[in-house]
This record gives C-alpha cells, sequence and structure tokens, in this order.
C-alpha cells in the first residue's frame, strides 16, 4: 500500500518545488501537468522522461581524429548549455550535471576535448541507469585514466590515484579503507591504459599485476573489474551515493533514517539509480516545508533555470557558458579532483553581484523584445538593438499578461504574491519600494537574495 507521503496532491509549489530540485526552473506551462497529481505519480512523471541520449548533436569536430587539442573546449561548454537550455528532460541533464561533479575529470589533465565529450555521452547514457554498470565504465573511460593518471598505473611501478579516489570520491568515502588498501588494489587497475593513437581504452596484460591482492579483508588475484566489484559489494557504497544525492536534492543535512530507507532501496535494487532517486523524492524529508529555500542554485542551474523559467530566446549559448565559469562553475574544468564543493560555496560578494548583473541583462533583454519600443527607436538604433548576453529576449508583457498585467501596470497585493510563489521559494527578504511597476517587482523579487535558492 503507498504511504499517505506518496497519496498526497500537488498543488502549484509543491509542482514547482520537484520539477526545479530535479531539473531546471520551470516555466509556468511546465506546471499544469503535475498539479493535482499524488506525489507518487508526479516524481513518476519525472523519471519516465529520462533519456540516454543528448537532444542535440555533438559538434562535429568529437568525431574528428585526434588531437585538436583544447581548441574546442570552449565550443563543447556551450554545446551542453544548449542541450540543458532545450532539454524535454531536465532530470536527465541534472543527473548528467551530478555525475560531472561526482566522477571529477577536467580539461586540466585532459588535453582532448573529444575524450571529455565521449565521458559526457557516458555519464547521460547512464544518468538514471545503473551505478555499478556506470562505475565500470567510467574507471575504463580514457578521460578518467588520464585525469587520475590511471594510464601510467602499470606492473612494478604502480600508481595509486586512481584507486584512493574510487575508493575516496566514487564509492566508500573518507574514513572507510585504509593506505594499505589502497597500495593493493593500484595494483588490481594495472595494466589499463590509453591508446595515444585513437585515445581508446585498451588494457595491456603484460603491464598488469596478477599476484594475489588483499584489499578490506578480500584476497585474490583481483583485476580492476573484481576490484571494483568489491567496492560495490560493500553495503557504505550504497549508502555514500545516497548521501551525495541527498545532499544535492533535498538539503545539506541528511536525516539518518530516511537516508538508510534510500540507501536500502539502491543496494537492493542492485544500484539502480532511478530507484534510489525515485525512494529520496518520496521521503517526507524532500516534501518538509523546513527543506525548501535551503539549497543555493549552482550557477549553471541558475542560468539555464532563470532562461527556460521566462522563456527567453536567445543567439549564441557560448556566453552563458562563460558567465558560468565566471560564478564559479567552468563546465569540465572542476577546481580539483573532489569538483566542486557547492552550497554556500557558490556564493559571495564577487559572485553575488555578477548574478544580479545576470539579472539586469535579462531586463535590459526586454527592450528588444518590445515591438512598440522596436517601432519607436530611430533606424539607427533599430538596427543596433540593446546588446545583451547571448542575443537574449525576454518577452516580459508576455510573461506578465498571465497576471493580468503589463509592465508598466502597478500590482496589487494578490498579483504580488503570484509572482512572488512563480519566482521565489521563500517570502522575500528585502523591502520593495510601495508602488513599483509590474516590471520594477518583478526585477526586484530576482534581485532578492531568496532568487539564489531552490
Amino acid at each position: 500500500m503507498p504511504s499517505s507521503v506518496e497519496t498526497e496532491l500537488l498543488d502549484a509549489d509543491d509542482a514547482r518545488h520537484l520539477l526545479i530540485r530535479t531539473g531546471f526552473a520551470p516555466a509556468g506551462a511546465d506546471l499544469a501537468p503535475y498539479v493535482g497529481l499524488t506525489r507518487a505519480e508526479a516524481v513518476d512523471r519525472v523519471l519516465a522522461t529520462a533519456r540516454t541520449e543528448a537532444v542535440t548533436p555533438l559538434p562535429a569536430w568529437c568525431a574528428e581524429p585526434l588531437p585538436t587539442r583544447g581548441r574546442h573546449y570552449d565550443e563543447l561548454r556551450a554545446w551542453w548549455m544548449g542541450e540543458m537550455l532545450v532539454t524535454p528532460s531536465p532530470v536527465t541533464e541534472r543527473m548528467t550535471l551530478f555525475w560531472h561533479n561526482h566522477f571529477t575529470s577536467g580539461q586540466d589533465k585532459v588535453p582532448e576535448p573529444q575524450m571529455m565529450a565521449q565521458q559526457n555521452s557516458l555519464l547521460r547514457r547512464h544518468a538514471l541507469g545503473n551505478f555499478a554498470t556506470m562505475l565500470h565504465e567510467v574507471a575504463k573511460d580514457p578521460a578518467m585514466l588520464l585525469y587520475l593518471d590511471g594510464a601510467s598505473n602499470r606492473k612494478g611501478k604502480p600508481n595509486e590515484n586512481f584507486a584512493r579516489e574510487v575508493m575516496e570520491l566514487f564509492t566508500l568515502g573518507e574514513g572507510q579503507y585504509t593506505q594499505q588498501d589502497v597500495a593493493e588494489a593500484a595494483r588490481a587497475y594495472t595494466g589499463w591504459a590509453v591508446d595515444s593513437d585513437t585515445g581508446q581504452f585498451v588494457s595491456r596484460p603484460a603491464q598488469h599485476d596478477d599476484g594475489v591482492k588483499t584489499v578490506l579483508g578480500h584476497s585474490g588475484p583481483f583485476d580492476g573489474d573484481a576490484m571494483l566489484d568489491i567496492l560495490l559489494g560493500e553495503p557504505q557504497t550504497a549508502h555514500f551515493v545516497a548521501a551525495k544525492m541527498w545532499r544535492e536534492f533535498v538539503s545539506d543535512t541528511p536525516d539518518t533514517a530516511q537516508l538508510d530507507h534510500v540507501a536500502a532501496h539502491f543496494r537492493a535494487s542492485r544500484y539502480d539509480i532511478s530507484t534510489a532517486l525515485r525512494a529520496l523524492l518520496l521521503m517526507p524529508a524532500f516534501w518538509d516545508e523546513r527543506n525548501r529555500g535551503v539549497l543555493v542554485s549552482s550557477p549553471v542551474t541558475f542560468i539555464v533555470g532563470t532562461i527556460r523559467r521566462f522563456g527567453v530566446t536567445y543567439g549564441d549559448t557560448a556566453p552563458f557558458a562563460r558567465t558560468s565559469a565566471a560564478l564559479g562553475e567552468n563546465l569540465f574544468y572542476p577546481p580539483n579532483v573532489k569538483g566542486w564543493p557547492g552550497g554556500v560555496a557558490w556564493i559571495n560578494s564577487s559572485t553575488l553581484l555578477a548574478r544580479k548583473q545576470f539579472v539586469e541583462q535579462l531586463f535590459r533583454a526586454t527592450e528588444a523584445a518590445r515591438p512598440r519600443m522596436a517601432a519607436a527607436m530611430t533606424k539607427t538604433a533599430a538596427k543596433a538593438p540593446p546588446r545583451t548576453q547571448g542575443g537574449m529576449r525576454f518577452d516580459l508583457d508576455g510573461w506578465l499578461a498571465r497576471y493580468g498585467l503589463s509592465a508598466s501596470d502597478k500590482p496589487d497585493l494578490s498579483q504580488q504574491l503570484q509572482m512572488q510563489h512563480a519566482v521565489l521559494p521563500l517570502a522575500p527578504v528585502d523591502a520593495i519600494a510601495a508602488g513599483s511597476s509590474a516590471q520594477a517587482y518583478l526585477q526586484a523579487l530576482l534581485m532578492d537574495p531568496v532568487y539564489q535558492l531552490t
């Protein structure tokens, strides 16, 4: 029998909470199909959109022979921002972004952008699939082998980097293994390499140490795949990954009992990610009012969410990728092996100012979107509309029309509250000048610190 949590019906605020946490800020029209569904039905609807491939084709150079070096990385970043902006399955891209920060690799040690494009496709293919399968494939991914020095790990001269990070960052977490476990595990991964001509994974038996290893209490002539299976056999792995998902989608502080429940579902399903995410999204903690507006939007979710929420049109997506990098999240270039720390680390005086400048650019884009204003411009000015990031165009009047307003109208209290609910998870903390026009009122909401929260 379904629990009472699962059978509660969603209102618009609930639907917005679900969609913004599992994807990016939704447009108003995206909410309607979810309002009135039970929580279980709504979660299942989100998961049913999951994809294994992007809807936009990768840049043509991704299929070119190596090398191209780093000259295409900016184009790859712009491509992924574009995919996130148009995907019909935001949960797929949100989970791909999550795994990008879990299985960390980056441009600083992976000179070939084709390799990072290949890894990105791998993460998307398994984003809501099977974690065990993804772990095995990531371990042999050329970008990962280069990033964590696995490609130089050979018999007699083992490199411990991958062996350590696969335990600490990918499966068990800190304090769950010893240095001796790392040293022995490193021997198991010897012989995995990257072909210098093709950039593909190769196994070199002559460089593999086939002797007996003892790791986490298990002994045998383990190879790399056997070693990964040992890690997957540890109950701590399901708990560690479930805890990271909790911090990404619910709150910074997991509830012990509810997290144990999610981890148990994850392990019992043999690491089915959709099963774990479904269990997480149907925990009471996910829907608890105290856990709404407590997570800080990452630069990518802030930018993509804003554009999707307001139906903003745009041309080039490269400026969005550059803005994300300036805000601290440079796709395919994490700060270190631990990835981006997230949370409050996203916000400081510099990045908060830059986020507000992005909102200002959005409202400058309303000028270029108004036919009446464009008609009133001189011919010279009409040929050169206000410069906005990414060629953005925001139909402000069209967005406000759902509340019976135009930009110059003064919203009444009911209209103000409707606008608040549409864009903020909590009430604004800054006072808004009385008598503000609808445009000024909306801009004040987006300038409020609460707009940075989900």
